[in-house]
């Protein structure tokens, strides 16, 4: 009887994985429902290249989280290796189109609130954590139990961006506020499902949660210091 327990356990937690791809590309779309996907419904005007490339990359990462994820349920763990090659291209790319798209949203002054220049704390930090992360889950992809939790609470972190756009449209709430506490919830419960289970906090998870706490802390602090607006200046060449 206790070893068909000890079994279970793990079942138990990996049911949890395929809904978070599934609640993410949720979130993702309904905040980005008006301004990208349905944005000719809309009557929204053209975005450049680079906004769609983008989005893109990113709608693309849920869609492949989602795979993955689905593939190891169903113990087809030969293709979910040969599909990773995809993630390893796009952590590549991602870091490097995300950050180039928030740095020319602030040099236009688009913000959901905040000075643009300040704003841009956020989105850089969000991107630099989700590919610290991901790179960590990927050089650990042979210490499953790392792997899988890591890439969670990657694929967590690209919340934010949605949730700050759903509060104001839908709740009438400060968006970056909102954005931060949910994604906090969603990671914290994740892991207190993960504990429970197991009956201890995984390493991966408090790793990913104490960085993911420690880059909103850090975002929010620095984006108005004399310090980091002399350094969006120079990014945007605003300056």
């Amino acid at each position: 009887m206790p070893r068909a327990s000890v079994r279970s356990r793990p079942a138990l937690t990996r049911r949890m994985y395929p809904w978070v791809p599934l609640a993410v590309g949720l979130a993702v779309f309904a905040g980005f429902a008006q301004t990208y996907y349905l944005k000719i419904a809309f009557a929204q005007p053209a975005l450049p290249l680079l906004v769609h490339l983008h989005g893109l990359l990113m709608s693309a990462w849920v869609v492949l989280f989602a795979s993955q994820t689905w593939l190891v349920a169903n113990h087809r763990v030969d293709l979910h290796r040969r599909m990773g090659i995809a993630g390893v291209v796009m952590v590549v790319l991602i870091p490097i189109v995300g950050s180039m798209t928030a740095i020319e949203a602030a040099r236009l002054g688009h913000t959901p609130g905040p000075p643009a220049l300040v704003f841009l704390t956020v989105p850089l930090f969000d991107v630099a954590v989700f590919t610290a992360l991901v790179v960590a889950a990927l050089l650990l992809r042979r210490r499953t139990d790392w792997h899988r939790r890591l890439m969670l609470t990657a694929t967590l972190n690209l919340l934010p961006p949605a949730l700050g756009r759903l509060a104001p449209l839908y709740l009438h709430l400060p968006g970056l506020p909102f954005a931060f506490g949910l994604t906090d919830l969603v990671l914290i419960g994740a892991a207190t499902y993960d504990t429970l289970r197991h009956r201890r906090l995984h390493p991966a998870f408090a790793w990913g949660i104490g960085l993911t706490l420690a880059w909103q802390v850090a975002a929010v602090m620095l984006g108005s210091t004399a310090g980091w607006l002399r350094v969006a200046h120079w990014l945007t060449g605003t300056g």
